[in-house]
């Protein structure tokens, strides 16, 4: 009979073991987290330099030092004209306040067309707020411990008219743990970026896009158009200055817009000229 033997193995200590990676390390001691007992300062390891008096006064200091407040939000909400911003900002502000939370809302105080102390919708609804110049000076205004101990959302109106949007909301979610709700337009009437508003999307918790209906033919309306003649970007105004208008709208009322106001520079440009030429002729007296 033949008997089966097995090949002999090598001795223990020639076998080429692979080494523990660095990954392989580190995954087994996540298994055995250090807790946060492991680096009490009760538990601070014995320093023959240091003495006993030494390392209570280094516990007295770190208990001293206040502990960084959790990281708020920041909700971001646009959107053209009457499209139901303020609306959906006030509607936020009162679940939160119906939830318990303390809330205040900052409005740029450009926006005096309804109330100078409130923020109102179309449809009439208002809440108070703050009319202020930047944001800057909320906290001053607010009071500062008030705003440190007592205030946890934040509601801004008509957001495209504070140039230090991005920094007071980074600052308020990011260090101060504040909850911060953010309304305003994304465009100007001829869609391009209006103000910081878009800067706050990186930062933002969510991102809320609305929509109107378009004045002409009743389809989703993304844009606003306006209606007058004034060129500069900041003209506060409502229904007699802006419409809500799709896109097939906007590109045809921008193009009749933009033809009517070259035939009136035209037309302005040449009364002008006929009125210098007439100066020039008239007789000295």
């Amino acid at each position: 009979m033949r008997t089966l033997i097995s090949p002999s193995l090598p001795p223990l200590f020639s076998l080429h073991l692979p080494r523990p990676s660095l990954f392989s390390r580190a995954l087994r001691a996540s298994r055995y987290p250090l807790t946060a007992s492991a680096f009490s300062l009760n538990r601070l390891p014995t320093n023959p330099h240091h003495s006993s008096a030494s390392r209570r006064e280094l516990q007295t200091e770190a208990a001293s030092k206040p502990s960084s407040a959790p990281p708020g939000e920041i909700h971001v909400v646009v959107g053209p004209m009457f499209s139901g911003k303020t609306t959906t900002l006030l509607r936020r502000i009162l679940s939160e306040r119906e939830s318990g939370k303390k809330v205040a809302v900052i409005k740029s105080d450009k926006d005096d067309r309804y109330c100078a102390e409130s923020i109102v919708t179309h449809d009439g609804e208002k809440f108070p707020c703050w009319a202020l110049p930047d944001l800057s000076s909320f906290k001053e205004r607010f009071g500062f411990d008030a705003y440190r101990n007592q205030l946890d959302v934040i509601g801004i109106d008509e957001a495209q008219f504070f140039g230090d949007l991005y920094e007071f909301c980074r600052e308020a979610a990011d260090k101060e743990g504040k909850t911060v709700i953010v309304a305003g337009l994304d465009g100007d009437y001829l869609r391009r970026r209006f103000g910081s508003v878009l800067d706050l999307v990186p930062i933002a918790d969510t991102v809320t896009k609305l929509a109107s209906r378009c004045e002409v033919c009743g389809k989703r309306a993304s844009f606003t158009l306006r209606k007058t003649e004034e060129r500069e970007t900041e003209l506060i105004g409502g229904a007699e200055v802006y419409m809500p208008v799709c896109r097939s709208h906007y590109v045809s009322g921008q193009g009749v817009l933009e033809t009517a106001r070259a035939v009136l520079d035209a037309s302005s440009q040449r009364n002008a000229t006929r009125d210098l030429e007439a100066t020039s002729l008239s007789p000295p007296f």
